[in-house]
């Protein structure tokens, strides 16, 4: 009897933690996306009030059909998933190497390297950001250093574009790329590859063929991790971007705070949930189906 209760309030703690803290938001941001703004506090319409000795709804998808029809935010979510989705490769690109030099370096050395990946994490996010300011701008020590060797005649404009944008990203995301890449990786079975070596397959036949395919979920999921938070991003475009282009996270952020309307920011939440919510249904499906061709 004690166990069955133990057992049922482990199943019951975290699920009362997502009803609360997940499932009780998302439907309180769904129900503000379908009202309409009014010059109040909270600034949108009662979902429900009496009128006309009746109660009425005041719920609509007005707000949906606005943003439809409004190019403001289709250019700023393809701008948003653009850059996501570029500083994600950018960020496998670099990470992938750096977590396959980690996974083969001997083991007493693995500790302090991933050390050094996860350092930066103990400094603020946003000082972080701040530092790139001060490389990237006209006389920052990048266009300094580029003019004392001879590479360039006149500074760069680094700064507010969207490479800067990119570098910031990468720069700040690149953790989480690495370490479920190490986590994978550190985990394969090293005879597979001596099995293949010994039958004759060279060094990049055996990465090909037997490393990559087996590294697949950790890069799904370094992916993941990265593309989901960088296409919302807001601190990073706001200060190294350029002004007159938009992120759907600045979007989002004047929507609340700037215009204070409350339901079309509701709305613009709800479809970046959606769409960001699109991969993730699908890395666990592709997940699921590995483990049952696995069985």
């Amino acid at each position: 009897m004690g166990r069955s209760r133990i057992s049922r309030w482990t199943v019951a703690i975290p699920l009362i933690w997502l009803l609360l803290f997940l499932a009780a938001p998302f439907v309180m941001v769904f129900l503000i996306s379908l009202s309409e703004v009014r010059l109040a506090m909270p600034p949108y319409a009662p979902f429900i009030e009496w009128v006309a000795d009746s109660w009425r709804w005041n719920l609509d998808a007005d707000n949906y059909l606005f943003i439809w029809q409004d190019g403001l935010y289709f250019e700023a979510f393809s701008y948003s998933l653009k850059v996501a989705a570029i500083a994600t490769l950018c960020c496998l690109l670099v990470g992938y190497p750096m977590a396959y030099a980690i996974a083969q370096a001997p083991e007493r050395w693995r500790s302090w390297l991933l050390l050094a990946i996860i350092l930066p994490f103990w400094t603020s996010f946003l000082l972080r950001v701040y530092a790139w300011i001060g490389l990237l701008k006209t006389d920052g020590l990048i266009n300094q250093a580029l003019l004392a060797l001879g590479v360039i005649t006149s500074p760069l404009q680094l700064l507010y574009t969207d490479f800067a944008v990119l570098i910031g990203i990468v720069y700040s995301y690149l953790p989480f790329m690495i370490l479920p890449l190490y986590a994978n990786l550190e985990r394969h079975d090293r005879l597979l590859l001596e099995a293949a070596a010994d039958l004759g397959a060279s060094t990049w036949t055996r990465f090909w063929r037997i490393t990559l395919p087996l590294s697949r979920p950790g890069v799904v999921a370094g992916c993941l991790l990265v593309f989901i938070p960088a296409a919302g991003e807001f601190v990073i475009p706001s200060l190294l971007g350029r002004s007159d282009q938009l992120m759907i996270g600045r979007v989002l952020a004047d929507e609340f705070f700037a215009n204070r309307d409350w339901p079309v920011a509701g709305a613009v939440a709800m479809i970046l949930l959606i769409v960001l919510l699109l991969p993730m249904v699908g890395f666990q499906k592709s997940i699921q189906r590995q483990s049952e061709d696995g069985v």
